[in-house]
Parts: C-alpha cells; structure tokens; sequence
C-alpha cells in the first residue's frame, strides 16, 4: 500500500466509462474521491491489458496500485459488458461465474478473459493456503506416499508391445 492513500471504496461509472475511488489521505487528514476516466475503452477493449495500462500510468498508478487486481479486473469486466448492452444483473452473475473455481470445469474451452480470471482466482486460493517459513505449522520436507495398489494398465505403455522399439 501506498504511504499516505487508504482505499475506503470502489465503482464505477459507465457512462462515460470512469473508475472512482473513495480514498483517506493520510497526509491533509480528509477524504477524498477521485474520477479516473476510462480513456478509449470500448467494448472491444481487452480488460487485464487495460488493467496493466492503468496500473503503469503514472498519473492514475499511485492509486489504482493499491486495488487488488481481481477487484480491478471485476470493475473493468462490469463496464465492458454494460457497454456490450447487457444488464447489470447479468453482468454481475457473469462476473461470479468467471470468479468462481469449479473442478470440474474444462478450462480448455473458455474464453482467454475467463481463463486469466480463473488463474488469477487459483494463484490467490494457493498464496492464501500455502505455508511459508515462519508459519506455526510450516514443515520444511514432507513426504507423502500415496497408494499405488489401484495402477491401471494400458495398451499402448506396456512393454514389448512394438517390436520396432
């Protein structure tokens, strides 16, 4: 986090496209709030490119640094589909969908948009989980055995099968 700016809140405005922000500044004592607009988003735009666009403006950096890239991402995919036409209920419900992490879900056949959110779903769940040193219950090697009774065999790794090999 920056030095003197808390985030307090977060939005949006769709039309014209701005991101707000409520914001504490430590150093006057107030809170402030800032209108940030979205310059040439359309609805064609890539929202992670103009994520890492706004995040590398040094005009708007010191601020947007501080919002958590999901929540970023969030914000930018509810304007692009309000901007596509669609309501706000459903682009909300795409939204939970896009940040919900399913097992049995194929990510091969999603979209690249949907495939980042979900990556940068699972990379938050691990840091969350992970144990680093200096953890209470971090072990430094573990070894795990797992049964290996239940092996199936299959046709094409077995041995002298190919008399070419």
């Amino acid at each position: 986090m920056s030095d003197w700016i808390d985030i307090k809140k977060c939005g949006i405005k769709i039309d014209p496209p701005a991101l707000v922000l409520i914001y504490y500044d430590r150093k006057t004592k107030k809170q402030r709030r800032r209108t940030m607009p979205l310059r040439n988003f359309t609805k064609l735009s890539y929202v992670d490119r103009f994520a890492a666009d706004l995040r590398s403006c040094p005009r708007n950096s010191k601020y947007v640094k501080n919002l958590p890239q999901a929540q970023l991402l969030r914000m930018l995919t509810i304007v692009k589909d309000r901007l596509k036409g669609m309501s706000l209920e459903a682009s909300l419900a795409r939204n939970l969908d896009m940040d919900s992490i399913d097992p049995e879900e194929d990510l091969n056949k999603v979209d690249e948009e949907t495939l980042k959110r979900k990556k940068l779903q699972m990379d938050n769940e691990f840091e969350k989980n992970r144990k680093k040193p200096g953890d209470p219950d971090f072990q430094y090697e573990v070894e795990v055995d797992f049964d290996t009774g239940a092996a199936e065999t299959s046709g094409w790794d077995s041995e002298g099968s190919d008399p070419e090999f």
